[in-house]
């Protein structure tokens, strides 16, 4: 225990010393604050986005901002660290499973030194984002299926947690649907425990509970925001392929720190180990030698099921699903975010040697020969060790990217580094402190400027604020701010402040616009401001409308927005939720998900068959 609340320690004071909330994590505060107020989960008042990636995260975050009272910010702030912390016991206690317990060996922590040594690790640990519950998903998974692979008798009242655990998969976040579906899979497939019922009775229940909370969401989902997934998923475009952008950010995480070397030491002294572990097992209580298998065809079913219910198999999951979401992030093009999102691939890789048995000399019915085995699997597993100590010293102090409050020409930045060096706080947390962000305080001061509403829009240079007026008599106060970042926007200002996005993150109107082919990675959509002015009802007529705005582009937007598909997209989230509303949005769902359109008015007006009204003789 000793090793475990070392390796605890020290990645807790990494992460605290890396403490931060990032713009993304600032996000779903927003929804939270909406969620406290009544106004149900959304992220604008009038208008159904879920503008968060992670169902459960939001909730979590929810429920704790309720419970406590306290500012958002430092429940966030400590609901994110602690799950971290916990993931690396949870997982450092199931790979201690895995390997038989303490027994008489001595446990070193491995793989887990791995994890923890690289910065984007320590840097997420608190950053507001889900990338703390996803690891601690995965550990929990993992340590209960160590667990049930090696009960001699499963419990079904344990079995069926495990099952409704990992069927909260596609709520952790979308991708872990993969993870969860392969664990089911295997659940399934495996001997039922004994109950009173039969096994095709038992399974159907397996598929009842697992399936029980996320089919239910997902049809509320499909309801409320008109879409079967979140609509993060629709702004970037999560079933397009980018291959080689994508192994630019698998490399932008390998390379600087060398990651492929401690993996594969790690690969080695795992092979041997289970080599060991199988060569001691062979001739003891666990040989399957006198069980009795059915000829033919059912015998080999029968042998394959048996064999699901092994250490083995689970390993095999763990590895087999890092590998599965490793190659996914490469076909997506990963992200702008250095490393974060292969976190829980390199999470899921060092799971079954998070730690590593030094086995001590004793002798063995296996004689001699097993003894020398045991002292080469020894010898072996403190190399690892040593390489792995040694290399976790190495990159722990490793800086990827140094180019600051620059992003690179290949979008990925670091996220920490490039907000502490443009906000000027070693640790922003605080939405305040995002207020010395450029642009921020200017915006919260033109808003308290114009009491009549207005269109806020950033300028081309980004030095400053345009802003276009509501029509005079119409005038109701109403602020609109059109800016990427939406988490320091939207938590600075009160929820009556509609904030939207070019990118469409929290903007149905931009996220249905079709991708940029050469945009940066998790940016390449960008809606123009034509379309923002009449849509918003702002004044669209020089000289109130900033002057690198087109009259003849709003025309066209006007025009381009009478569309019937756009009108049926866009009142799925803005029109009153009646059960007539829920019920098309369910049935329309998957349309709504595959409409794009144009961003250039002009092309719209054409895609859509409309006349384009500037092209009309006078």
């Amino acid at each position: 225990m000793g090793g475990i609340a070392l390796t605890a320690t020290l990645f807790a004071a990494g992460a605290w010393q890396r403490r931060w909330i990032a713009d993304d994590g600032l996000i779903v505060l927003r929804t939270v604050r909406n969620l406290l107020a009544g106004n149900g989960p959304v992220f604008n008042v009038d208008e159904r986005v879920e503008a968060n990636t992670s169902t459960a995260w939001t909730y979590i975050v929810y429920f704790f901002s309720w419970l406590t009272e306290i500012r958002l910010e430092y429940v966030v702030l400590g609901i994110a660290l602690t799950l971290s912390v916990l993931a690396i016991v949870v997982a450092m206690l199931g790979t201690a499973r895995l390997w038989g317990g303490t027994g008489s060996a001595l446990l070193l922590p491995a793989g887990v030194l791995v994890y923890i040594a690289l910065p984007p690790a320590r840097d997420y640990a608190t950053s507001g984002l889900e990338s703390c519950l996803v690891i601690f998903w995965l550990a929990v998974l993992w340590w209960g299926m160590v667990r049930w692979s090696q009960a001699e008798k499963v419990r079904p009242a344990g079995f069926l947690a495990l099952v409704f655990f990992a069927g909260l998969a596609p709520l952790i976040r979308p991708e872990m649907t993969l993870v969860g579906a392969l664990a089911l899979l295997m659940l399934f497939c495996a001997p039922t425990p004994a109950t009173r019922l039969r096994a095709w009775q038992f399974r159907a229940l397996i598929v009842a509970v697992a399936g029980l909370l996320p089919i239910a969401y997902q049809i509320w989902r499909m309801g409320y925001y008109g879409l079967p997934y979140p609509n993060t998923a629709v702004a970037k475009d999560a079933g397009g392929a980018k291959w080689n952008q994508g192994l630019t950010y698998l490399w932008d995480l390998v390379g600087p720190y060398w990651l492929w070397l401690p993996l594969l030491i790690l690969l080695v002294a795992g092979v041997v180990l289970a080599r060991q572990r199988r060569s001691e097992l062979s001739g003891g209580s666990h040989s399957n030698a006198g069980e009795t298998r059915k000829p033919g065809w059912r015998g080999r079913i029968d042998s394959f099921s048996h064999r699901l219910r092994t250490p083995a198999a689970v390993v095999a999951l763990m590895l087999g699903s890092g590998f599965v979401l490793t190659v996914y992030e490469i076909r997506v093009g990963g992200d702008f975010m250095h490393g974060r999102m292969l976190l829980p691939q390199v999470f899921c890789l060092i799971l079954p040697v998070a730690v590593l048995p030094v086995r001590l000399p004793r002798k063995l019915a296996a004689g001699a020969a097993g003894t020398r085995r045991m002292e080469l699997a020894s010898v072996v597993v403190l190399a690892a060790f040593a390489g792995v100590a040694g290399w976790a010293l190495f990159a722990a102090d490793t800086t990827a990217i140094t180019t600051g409050t620059k992003i690179r020409a290949n979008g990925i930045v670091d996220e920490r580094i490039y907000y502490v060096l443009n906000t000027g706080h070693d640790h922003p947390i605080r939405a305040e402190d995002y207020l010395d962000y450029p642009r921020i305080r200017a915006m919260v001061r033109d808003i308290s400027n114009s009491p009549d509403g207005a269109l806020l829009l950033s300028s081309p240079s980004f030095t400053n604020w345009y802003l276009v007026p509501a029509p005079v008599p119409e005038g109701n106060g109403e602020h609109v701010v059109f800016f990427l970042n939406l988490g320091m926007t939207s938590m600075n200002v009160p929820l009556d402040v509609r904030v939207i996005d070019q990118m469409g993150l929290a903007y149905p109107l931009a996220s249905h616009t079709d991708r940029l082919t050469d945009g940066r990675i998790g940016h390449d959509k960008n809606l123009y401001s034509d379309w923002v002015v009449v849509d918003t009802g702002m004044v669209d007529k020089h000289p109130w409308m900033p002057s690198f705005l087109d009259e003849k582009w709003t025309t066209q937007a006007r025009t381009a927005l009478s569309c019937p598909e756009t009108e049926a997209m866009l009142a799925s989230v803005r029109s009153p939720l009646t059960f007539d509303r829920w019920r098309h949005n369910v049935m329309q769902s998957l349309d709504f998900a595959k409409y794009r359109i144009d961003r250039v008015p002009k092309y719209e007006i054409q895609r859509c068959g409309l006349v384009d009204p500037t092209q009309q003789p006078k």
